[in-house]
């Protein structure tokens, strides 16, 4: 077994960009942060988001359905395998270029990675999650009378998918023996494909899963030292676009869980992040969270900067 600190890495939008062209040098600045991680002596297991991708690729396969009666329509299950497939596809091959171009003989591998969620998990009753494309009332009344619910929005009206809480990682063992066996390993994307336990049988559920909560998952089964969630931002902030905003550089659990309480957080964007380092770091004395900007991926390692937060 690997003594090494071992560091799951949450990357976010920054990373990847929204479109292809994007999406290939997104990954290029993203690998140089993740090759520093590597080059500092860390054992590297990496999650990521896939908001605009996993959207982008269930518009075009309905749209593909209506064209093409002979094919079906994509379940979101299918759409999220397909993101991490092709989002890993990027990151793996520029992590392993940069880590080459230093000197660096790394494996990176990619694991198609399932998460179990509870079918009776609350979020079902209360789908939050918009994806796909804008659509007309009629083909509105069609998603519904499939069983799928809408919402109105700006233009039309766009599906909505629950975001239940991830309760277990299917390929746990397999990210748990690569990264022991010192490769880079990417897991959990876009929080994973989430799936419903049927005995044996693993069903494709209807729903994307928070990637922050996932990571925070993927961190604890792994048994992390340090959970990084790296963002756009270069730390979390009270009050945050006001006046009176003020930096958070180290808080406590039980100060984390006051700011939730008082909504400090935005719902859709800052608050998972923190309710994920809070599920990691309250499990175990030692662990720590940092939420930091990508490109100061080096200095969050050594807790140099970002919001970090421990018990």
């Amino acid at each position: 077994m690997s003594n090494k600190k071992k560091v799951v890495v949450a990357l976010g939008h920054k990373a990847l960009g929204t479109t292809l062209p994007e999406q290939k040098i997104a990954t290029k600045t993203a690998a140089k942060a993740i090759a520093d991680l590597v080059e500092a002596g860390c054992q590297v297991v990496i999650s990521h988001s896939n908001a605009p991708q996993v959207g982008m690729i269930h518009t075009a396969m309905n749209e593909f359905g209506k064209q093409h009666p002979d094919y079906t329509f994509a379940p979101m299950s299918v759409c999220s395998a397909m993101s991490q497939g092709y989002i890993g596809y990027d990151l793996q091959n520029a992590i392993r270029e940069e880590l080459l171009n230093r000197g660096i003989g790394r494996p990176v591998s990619t694991i198609l990675t399932q998460v179990v969620v509870n079918p009776y998990d609350d979020s079902f009753y209360k789908p939050v999650k918009v994806v796909g494309r804008v659509m007309t009332r009629e083909e509105a009344d069609a998603e519904e009378e499939k069983g799928n619910y809408v919402t109105k929005v700006d233009g039309g009206y766009r599906r909505i998918v629950s975001a239940p809480k991830p309760e277990d990682i299917v390929e746990i063992e397999s990210i748990r023996v690569l990264s022991d066996a010192g490769h880079v390993v990417i897991a959990c994307g876009g929080g994973g494909i989430p799936v419903l336990r049927q005995s044996h049988h693993l069903k494709g559920a209807s729903a994307v899963i928070e990637k922050d909560l996932a990571s925070a998952k993927l961190a604890e089964l792994l048994d992390a030292d340090m959970l990084m969630i790296l963002t756009s931002e270069k730390k979390l902030y009270l009050n945050y676009g006001k006046e009176n905003a003020e930096p958070l550089d180290e808080i406590s659990v039980e100060k984390a869980r006051a700011y939730i309480a008082e909504g400090q957080f935005d719902e859709t964007s800052v608050l998972p992040k923190v309710v994920a380092a809070v599920s990691f770091v309250s499990l175990k004395p030692g662990r720590v969270t940092v939420i930091a900007d990508l490109d100061d991926a080096k200095e969050a390692l050594e807790e140099r900067t970002g919001t970090i937060i421990r018990s």
